[in-house]
């Protein structure tokens, strides 16, 4: 096949867009699109900021140079990682492959060396963030195509706190477990480790699919010793942001399950390399996706390709998606159809799906004047912070 002529990076637009999403959208010179998806939860304008950035340094490059883009984009400002660069990153990178594939016309997984498998495990979420009407959740998600959910551990807790809190939640898994799902348990880094102890334990006999987050990500020593306490596997990894930061985690043997994040991670080609490295650590590879419809394409491609890959999150009907939902910016939602607790191969080219651009410009005028999101801030009786 003749080598294509080069195409160099022409337009990078932002759109931010209910509930709380950023998608990106690359237009190269000879009019091929591509879109992504960089968004940072609650850091809506800093992520605004970066993507300005990143047009100013990448417009005339090579859009077929993904490679040299990312390693530019990430390692020749003198400071480099952290949330708010490799979200922005992360955006811009997917949207670039979305462009290879167009291109070439084949999927992503194409490019990265083929499938291993034919679908994606997938899961839903149950409950909120304050976690209740988990059982009736749980069979609505059934009746949906799932096999698997997830639901927060608790509410928000004090350091050390009432044990009857924790009763509640191995009462909210029992009522989930009996709907004939399987059930992570995301702790949400809100149980600091005194409770995280006790609540590992009491919840271990009911085998919980995972648990995710059992402490804040700055405790690497702290999570690896409550993994030798209980047989549950433990996940985490959304507020990880390149290989570098799961490096602790992996040489502590302190994780079962890694959950990168492609919207904050440096998107496919650092998701790509993560899947490949935490295989290393006999890991499973599960990503985190409670966002939109393109970190999902984006997820998948890479989920396609990893031996060992787990389940993958999707945000249909989340609670956070107000205004707009998993499907709304898609021309054909049958691209994520569930069936039988998965979905199928994404085949398109590129990242398989066809976004309704028209939509989100209306929605992203519409919104123009609205508030970014920002996350609940939590307090207890006393007053005091709470984790979220």
């Amino acid at each position: 096949m003749p080598t294509p002529s080069p195409d160099k990076i022409a337009k990078i637009e932002v759109f931010r867009l209910p509930p709380r999403w950023v998608f990106v959208r690359v237009e190269s010179e000879q009019g091929v699109v591509g879109w992504g998806e960089g968004t940072l939860e609650g850091h809506t304008e800093a992520i605004e900021g970066a993507y300005q950035d990143l047009a100013e340094r990448f417009i005339g490059w090579d859009a077929d140079q993904i490679q040299n883009i990312w390693q530019h984009a990430y390692r020749s400002r003198f400071y480099r990682g952290g949330p708010v660069l490799m979200s922005a990153l992360s955006g811009l990178d997917i949207a670039l492959w979305d462009i290879k594939g167009k291109r070439l016309g084949v999927p992503i997984w194409q490019l990265l060396g083929g499938k291993v498998r034919d679908r994606v495990k997938v899961y839903g979420w149950i409950g909120g963030d304050k976690p209740a009407d988990v059982a009736d959740g749980a069979a609505a998600r059934r009746a949906q195509g799932f096999t698997a959910v997830k639901m927060n551990g608790t509410d928000g807790l004090d350091w050390i706190d009432s044990p009857a809190l924790l009763q509640d939640t191995v009462a909210r898994v029992k009522e989930v477990k009996a709907t004939g799902v399987d059930v992570g348990i995301d702790f949400h880094g809100r149980v600091h480790k005194g409770m995280a102890k006790q609540l590992a334990r009491m919840l271990e006999p009911l085998q919980p699919m995972f648990i995710e987050e059992p402490l804040l990500p700055t405790q690497p020593e702290e999570i690896a010793d409550l993994s030798r306490m209980v047989s549950t596997p433990i996940a985490l990894g959304e507020r990880l942001f390149s290989r570098y930061d799961f490096r602790p985690y992996l040489e502590r043997r302190a994780i079962d399950i890694a959950q990168p994040d492609v919207a904050h991670c440096g998107g496919i080609s650092e998701l790509h390399r993560l899947a490949s490295y935490t295989e290393t650590y006999d890991v499973s590879f599960a990503p985190h996706c409670p966002l939109g419809p393109i970190a999902l394409a984006a997820c998948m491609q890479v989920d396609l390709t990893a031996p060992n890959f787990f389940i993958q999150e999707m945000s249909l009907q989340m609670h956070y998606n107000e205004g707009a939902d998993l499907l709304t910016y898609l021309v054909d939602p049958l691209v994520f159809e569930i069936k039988n607790g998965y979905v199928p191969a994404l085949t398109g080219p590129g990242l398989g799906i066809e976004i309704n651009e028209d939509l989100v410009r209306e929605m992203a005028a519409k919104y123009a004047d609205e508030k970014a999101w920002r996350n609940a801030v939590w307090t207890g009786p006393d007053g005091a912070l709470q984790e979220w």
